[in-house]
């Protein structure tokens, strides 16, 4: 609506996947629209990566703790403990009705990035929603068909801070800045970003 601050639903199974999928995008919002109201929610956020999640939040949305909302189900036993993920839906149904979801790819072979997307499309029926994408060892990334060019000091500040921020994960040979930028140099190649970078989604249903 206009002259209404635009509220965006970021949704991630895990602590790092929402600065992963679309944390240029979000930086690139709040750029265009300082006034966006975001709503963060990550579904397996223990340990330390509670903190790293925390710091996630508040290093691209500028959120503190009281808007960010963490959960602390088991890394890859989602599917499993279904019940208790979807009633987490059920809240934020009754709590927010948003502009803007981004939430995990529905062909994304990680069963818990899989769930999330399921769950998303299940309760948000009427709402606009990208499904980002996330590089991983499966070789799962497709052809998306939503893309956002990026200026380059974003892209570099996105792969900076995620490097910086989820300090546990850099151990895994693939978590490094240099992943991140490839990838988002191969879809501002696709859509012809000006910039050469961007990043890129996937949207099932859009209505006009």
């Amino acid at each position: 609506m206009p002259g209404r601050a635009l509220r965006i639903l970021c949704l991630g199974a895990h602590s790092d996947d929402i600065e992963i999928g679309c944390g240029g995008t979000i930086l690139h919002l709040r750029e265009q629209h300082p006034n966006c109201a975001f709503e963060w929610v990550v579904f397996s956020a223990a340990g330390v990566r509670e903190a790293e999640a925390l710091r996630g939040a508040e290093s691209f949305a500028g959120l503190t703790r009281e808007r960010v909302a963490l959960r602390k189900f088991r890394d890859g036993f989602m599917p499993f403990e279904g019940a208790e993920v979807k009633a987490v839906f059920e809240e934020l149904k009754s709590a927010i009705s948003p502009d803007l979801i981004f939430t995990h790819n529905r062909d994304d072979v990680h069963q818990d990035h899989r769930l999330i997307a399921e769950l998303t499309w299940q309760t948000f029926r009427d709402h606009l929603i990208l499904e980002y994408e996330i590089p991983k060892y499966d070789g799962d990334i497709g052809r998306p068909n939503v893309y956002v060019p990026l200026k380059p000091e974003l892209g570099q500040t996105k792969a900076q801070w995620i490097f910086e921020t989820f300090e546990s994960q850099r151990t895994k040979r693939w978590f490094q800045e240099r992943t991140f930028l490839s990838l988002m140099r191969l879809r501002g190649m696709e859509c012809n970003a000006p910039s050469g970078i961007g990043e890129a989604f996937y949207c099932r249903k859009i209505t006009l």
